[in-house]
């Protein structure tokens, strides 16, 4: 599988697609511009659309024999990301979201990095964009500590070495075969699933922060509240099948939902003199915490500049996730992922 100079390694991308009209073409585009001289195949994985993506998809299809469609009539992202791998052609499969674009060297380093550490799965930075308004907002929550967490392919001040996971990611397809492929049962967070089976397996996850991949969030809050609160939910199912295995940064939301819950049932009980005196003094204590939250807030969208407008968006858009995700995550612990989706790219 090393190859020679001469003899570079044949590349698949994977791409599950369902209702993208504004995006697939920049997504596919991206890829087909890959300054890279091996074999490449694009395999896209079509779910039933209703915003004219299948008219795009087909289009793109005809124009360029590297393009491949495969029919995915369950819309759920870890099977079309199955049927994309079990058609592919080249030993190396690079997984791209119609909501994604990739750099022009993204290939060809990710490629070689991958096969120099001997790493099963690499993946590089996030690095979120955003449309003047909401989305950029959303783009710049992403793109901070206080938005997503810390999560190693969300900073650009990130180490190369080994990962818990990869950001979209570029894997051996034969390694990803041999443990059963994506998980059809987890509906979101079905990456990280994925790598922890690999490293659990005995593979090397590596995170490569050279690397950066162009993604655009979701344009309203709604959408975006949608979003995390299904993926919160699965990664509550993830922490019911995995437990301590998740890590301590995913539980912050929660606890935090927990506490506003309280405040506002504490709050409620002292307002109508349920609880008063010294019982009520004491009781104030639950209040700190989201008192403080609310000043972490304010202070990170007046750090961050911009009009009145833009910091207001900015602080709606950590709001809107920590909070959606922290109660998704609380309902998937207790009633598992179920049937949940994500119906944010719904229209």
């Amino acid at each position: 599988m090393e190859g020679t100079p001469d003899e570079l390694i044949g590349v698949t991308y994977a791409m599950p697609i369902l209702n993208e009209v504004d995006y697939v073409e920049a997504a596919v585009q991206s890829v087909l511009d890959q300054r890279y001289d091996g074999p490449v195949e694009v395999i896209l994985a079509l779910a039933p659309s209703t915003d004219g993506t299948e008219d795009v998809v087909r289009r793109l299809a005809a124009r360029d024999d590297r393009i491949r469609v495969v029919e995915n009539p369950r819309m759920h992202i870890p099977v079309g990301l199955n049927l994309a791998i079990a058609a592919a052609r080249y030993p190396i499969v690079i997984r791209v979201d119609a909501h994604s674009e990739l750099g022009p060297d993204y290939t060809a380093r990710g490629v070689a990095e991958l096969l120099r550490v001997g790493a099963s799965s690499l993946g590089g930075i996030m690095a979120a964009k955003g449309k003047p308004g909401f989305q950029a907002a959303v783009a710049r929550a992403y793109n901070s500590r206080l938005g997503l967490g810390g999560g190693s392919y969300h900073s650009a001040d990130a180490e190369p070495g080994p990962a818990e996971s990869a950001y979209l990611g570029i894997m051996r397809a034969d390694d990803v075969r041999a443990i059963g492929g994506y998980d059809e049962t987890v509906l979101r967070g079905e990456d990280w699933e994925m790598n922890f089976r690999l490293r659990k397996a005995g593979h090397l996850v590596w995170l490569d922060p050279s690397l950066h991949v162009v993604y655009w969030p979701r344009e309203t809050i709604g959408r975006l509240a949608q979003q995390f609160l299904a993926t919160g939910v699965w990664r509550g199912e993830l922490t019911r099948r995995l437990g301590t295995h998740n890590p301590p940064r995913f539980f912050a939301p929660p606890l935090l939902v927990l506490n506003v819950l309280t405040s506002l049932i504490v709050g409620t009980l002292q307002l109508t003199g349920v609880l008063h005196g010294t019982l009520g003094l004491i009781t104030s204590v639950v209040h700190l915490g989201p008192l403080l939250y609310v000043l972490v807030i304010l202070g990170a969208a007046i750090a961050g500049g911009g009009s009145f407008a833009d910091r207001f968006r900015y602080a709606a858009a950590l709001i809107t996730m920590h909070l959606s995700w922290g109660a998704g995550l609380l309902k998937g612990s207790l009633r598992g992922g179920g049937t949940t989706v994500d119906r944010s790219r719904a229209t």
